[in-house]
């Protein structure tokens, strides 16, 4: 009988298309010179299945078609994480059965968040696997959260395994049989029947294979933590978000205490949400109210800068928007954003110039959105452009004045969404004035608002109404 050879394949880095023949440009993703040689053994292609056949317990059951009108819909009983912000962005809470991927850059806190939230859950049998740290460390970050968080305390159900094995990790859970299952992170897991080495990704699609399969048919939730490229996209790469039910993004910079936990991916909830945290020594603490701390009274007198109410899902909160133009002192006049897009900084740039009039062809242009944010809503539009012009003109808007509204590209002032929300959130917080487009006047009744409402429908009459 003629014996199996091991083979040589190309796999791209990118997106984990192979193929049996080189290529200088992937067939699948379209990227250049990233198609790498790897040799797969005879016996892998054999053993490879193995890794999810330990996943169910040894045994390979065969699916069998059914009518779709036959299957019963069960109402989906998620689990709470005791963290209002993390159930925000998950949709509810965790579903029983989901796979979910957590992702950051190296020390934003994936690993704190996600070890304060399961000393919360009392009565819960949790697994937490990691092939990162020892069991000392992992003990010692416990000890500092515990310290000072009266919801976290010394949970007696959380287990500790320290392997980076996945045949091993299975035979630890079938002797625990957790309820929840954490892996500290994906990228160490490795399985013996792959012959790769672990982060590679062959390694991370079998083994997040296989802890789907786990999954799917426990019902037992998995929560993976994943690294990040130097371009900010998971480490995988994208295979890794096609294979799990959720990706949250734990993202904010380093120099700042505000860290932004965002859903990127999510089959059952919402992609629009956001949750926000402030990093102590002790852990994380959740941002119920976000515009408390993102405002700050010490702008009061200076010009360039303007209070913008945004949406994050159906979460209002208000920012403060910062603008320097100044006289460019190079040929070419710079235009720099930070926490906005600047491709429609400029657009807004060139609305100034050719519908109000106002010269900045031959000014440097700086913005910023104070705390770290990075905000995509267009209803801050309008408070960018007043806070340009605030500063272009060296006149202070009124720090009692809030402001939302979409600019067009004609100068017109366009209505946004959940506009009462933003009213209200507006006058929780003690503003006098807010400026809305004139167009979501139409049914609201200003009335019950103790806030003065100011409908504006053009950047014309806006700034008349900041700067008269």
């Amino acid at each position: 009988m003629a014996t199996l050879k091991d083979k040589t394949v190309y796999v791209c880095t990118e997106c984990g298309f192979d193929s049996p023949k080189w290529s200088g440009k992937c067939p699948s993703c379209g990227e250049w010179n990233t198609m790498v040689e790897k040799t797969v053994k005879a016996s892998s292609s054999a053993g490879a299945p193995a890794a999810r056949r330990a996943a169910s317990g040894g045994r390979m059951q065969a699916s069998v078609s059914m009518k779709l009108a036959s299957v019963k819909a069960t109402g989906e009983q998620r689990i709470s994480m005791q963290d209002s912000e993390l159930d925000r962005v998950l949709g509810g809470g965790l579903v029983p059965g989901s796979l979910v991927l957590l992702g950051g850059e190296p020390g934003i806190g994936k690993s704190t968040l996600v070890l304060q939230t399961v000393m919360k859950l009392q009565g819960l049998r949790i697994l937490y696997i990691s092939g990162e740290e020892s069991a000392s460390q992992i003990k010692m970050r416990a000890d500092r959260i515990a310290a000072d968080n009266a919801g976290a305390s010394s949970h007696g159900n959380l287990f500790v395994l320290c392997e980076t094995g996945l045949e091993n990790i299975y035979e630890q859970i079938k002797e625990q049989q957790p309820q929840i299952v954490i892996i500290d992170s994906i990228q160490t897991i490795s399985s013996e029947y792959v012959d790769s080495s672990a982060g590679s990704i062959t390694q991370i699609r079998e083994c997040a294979a296989s802890l789907l399969k786990y999954a799917k048919e426990s019902g037992v939730p998995v929560l993976l933590i994943g690294h990040i490229t130097k371009e900010g996209s998971i480490a995988g790469p994208k295979i890794l978000e096609h294979i799990v039910d959720a990706v949250l993004q734990f993202e904010g910079d380093q120099h700042y205490l505000y860290r932004i936990l965002r859903p990127i991916k999510n089959r059952f909830g919402s992609t629009a949400e956001m949750g926000i945290y402030e990093m102590r020594q002790n852990g994380l603490r959740q941002v119920s109210n976000p515009s408390e701390l993102l405002l700050t009274d010490s702008h009061k007198g200076l010009s360039g800068v303007s209070i913008a109410c945004t949406v994050e899902g159906v979460r209002p909160f208000l920012i403060e928007v910062q603008a320097l133009a100044s006289t460019a002192v190079y040929g070419t006049p710079q235009r720099n954003a930070i926490g906005f897009e600047v491709r429609r900084m400029n657009m807004l740039l060139a609305v100034l110039e050719k519908r109000v009039g106002f010269k900045l062809g031959q000014k440097d242009v700086f913005l910023n959105i104070a705390g770290g944010l990075r905000v995509s809503d267009p209803a801050i539009d309008l408070a960018v452009i007043s806070a340009v012009l605030s500063s272009s003109i060296d006149m202070a808007v009124d720090p009692t004045v809030c402001m939302t509204g979409e600019v067009g590209l004609s100068g017109e002032i366009r209505p946004v969404s959940r506009i009462e929300q933003r009213i209200a959130e507006a006058e929780k917080l003690g503003f006098r004035r807010m400026l809305i487009p004139g167009n979501n006047m139409h049914g609201l009744d200003a009335r019950k608002y103790k806030i003065e409402i100011v409908p504006v429908r053009k950047v014309e009459e806006a700034f008349k109404q900041l700067f008269s």
